[in-house]
């Protein structure tokens, strides 16, 4: 399993957070994972001007050419929920980009 460490950025005119907020975020992550993520779990905390995650990930199988590193696969999935819902575009900054390939890049095996 593997743990990436994020944060979503509150927009400065964005009204204070509702009670309930992380778990609305955490929501919706959820119903925008996709099983190609390989997402385990989520938790997530609020701050004054940011709410910060922890996603878990199936390990993927190093053997799979196609497969994407944890920091690659959070970026997408941050991205995928923000464009997608009304509630993360109005609350939320956009995410940073997915990391570049020197960072995760896919696996490859190794004889």
């Amino acid at each position: 399993m593997d743990c990436v460490y994020t944060s979503l950025r509150r927009r400065p005119e964005a009204p204070p957070a509702p009670a309930g907020e992380v778990a609305e975020v955490l929501g919706i992550l959820w119903a925008h994972a996709t099983p190609k993520d390989g997402l385990e779990h989520i938790s997530g905390s609020l701050d004054s001007d940011r709410v910060d995650l922890l996603l878990y990930f199936l390990s993927p199988d190093p053997t799979s050419p196609a497969a994407h590193g944890p920091l690659h696969r959070a970026a997408a999935l941050l991205a995928r929920g923000h464009q997608r819902s009304p509630t993360l575009q109005r609350r939320y900054l956009p995410p940073a980009g997915a990391p570049g390939p020197q960072a995760d890049g896919p696996r490859r095996a190794t004889a």
